[in-house]
């Protein structure tokens, strides 16, 4: 009966994270300027056009984890955590060393990601342990 638990909050959690992903999917494709002057990265043509292409992926990348959090079956589940929680890590980790002078906006997004890959693996670390 635990392990369900701790199932159903990972379920929770991709869904939680779906929903920031596609938020930032949002901002990214309609303000890609003003996303890249948050992060003090130079506004530049080509630079907006590739956080554009990020946003897009994001799309994909939300929806896909949302219908995961749906529909998969328990084992997939545990799978997909485990590539978020090491996904989520990534993307804290590359957003602190990105090439422009750390603002508090890369930072909170840095740690937005640390947040999920955190509670990702905590939950899958419960999980294993009863199992």
């Amino acid at each position: 009966m635990e392990a369900l638990k701790y199932i159903g909050i990972l379920r929770q959690i991709l869904k939680a994270g779906s929903i920031v992903f596609g938020l930032s999917a949002i901002f990214l494709l309609a303000l890609p300027s003003l996303f890249l002057e948050l992060l003090e990265l130079e506004v530049s043509d080509t630079l907006s056009w590739s956080m554009r292409m990020i946003g897009i992926t994001l799309v994909a990348l939300s929806g896909n984890m949302y219908v995961g959090s749906k529909f998969a079956p328990d084992n997939a589940l545990i799978m997909v955590a485990k590539v978020m929680a090491i996904s989520a890590f990534g993307l804290g980790f590359l957003t602190l060393l990105i090439p422009a002078k750390l603002s508090l906006f890369s930072m909170a997004y840095a740690f937005i990601g640390f947040i999920f890959s955190s509670a990702y693996a905590l939950f899958l670390w419960k999980l294993s342990r009863i199992k």
